[in-house]
């Protein structure tokens, strides 16, 4: 509680307070810089903070035997994890499982990842989403009651995040605790029970993704440009829409009855003698949620 961590006259984390229970999926969402990573590293035990209280598992940090007893109780994917390129599969696992006092088998394990048929391959011969699996898998070993993943899908193709997806969802329906850092709005909708939102080392929203998204009012977004690249005035005062943001190519409406304003929208246009050059909806995301609640994109930063 009350978390703080900085870096010279950086403030990484600024004042954080979370509260993850047994169970569920939990995952702290934002953009590169937001404090993801740093707050991931000090419940792990990895980083010391400069203020607050942290209890995993229901025990502070400590060294000695009691720090080690709360480390075997926990299973760490950080955010580049760094194998030894010349070991195998077979022979990565057995060296994760030697530094624990009680763990999965390597047949286990690896079945876990589905990762069987590569057990006698180089490290350097797996590809990227295959890597990912095994950084994982080293993770699994030692029968955590706690999952930390961060970012554990960062530059896979969507096939390997797909499959790590299920790695992820398997743990937790056996009963595991889950705390995952991510900049894909898709990954948390689809695999959190609850997100915080953090931006500039604070939690901005928290709440389940239904719940944040429910936030807005509105379920979904309508996206459009004209060929001049004028706003058109009057947005705000067209039927179904809640909300109206401007940006530098495009202008997205929030809006609460679809059938309703993009007919409303087409025939504003029309009034005002403007074409469009581009018109999109989607349903609204928890990436909406974001530029709702900081005026920016993930993407932008």
């Amino acid at each position: 509680m009350g978390l703080t961590k900085r870096y010279g006259d950086v403030t990484a984390v600024a004042g954080l307070d979370l509260t993850v229970a047994a169970g569920e999926c939990f995952g702290l969402l934002g953009p590169n810089g937001a404090g993801k990573t740093t707050t991931i590293e000090i419940l792990e035990g990895l980083t010391s903070p400069d203020g607050g209280d942290v209890q995993v598992l229901g025990t502070p940090w400590r060294d000695g035997a009691d720090g080690r007893a709360l480390r075997e109780r926990l299973g760490i994917q950080l955010q580049e994890t760094q194998l030894a390129d010349k070991l195998t599969v077979a022979e990565t696992v057995t060296l994760f499982r030697s530094f624990y006092r009680r763990s999965h088998t390597v047949d286990e394990v690896l079945a876990l990842v589905e990762l069987e048929e590569k057990r006698g391959a180089r490290v350097s011969t797996l590809s990227g989403g295959q890597k990912q699996r095994l950084a994982v898998a080293c993770a699994l070993v030692s029968r955590p009651e706690l999952l930390f993943l961060d970012e554990p899908t960062t530059g896979l193709d969507p096939q390997s995040r797909r499959q790590l997806w299920e790695i992820i969802r398997k743990f937790k329906v056996a009963g595991g605790t889950v705390l995952l850092t991510t900049h894909y709005m898709e990954e948390a909708e689809r695999l959190c029970d609850r997100v915080a939102i953090m931006d500039h080392g604070k939690v901005i929203a928290l709440g389940s993704p239904d719940e944040l998204i429910a936030s807005l009012g509105a379920d979904q977004i309508v996206e459009f440009a004209l060929s001049d690249g004028r706003t058109p005035p009057g947005l705000d005062g067209l039927p179904g829409v809640k909300r109206v943001r401007p940006g530098p190519d495009r202008i997205a409406l929030t809006v609460a009855q679809l059938h309703r304003a993009v007919p409303a929208l087409l025939g504003l246009v029309e009034r005002q003698g403007s074409e469009l050059s581009l018109l999109a909806t989607h349903q609204a995301t928890l990436e909406d949620v974001f530029v709702a609640l900081t005026g920016r994109q993930l993407r932008d930063e």
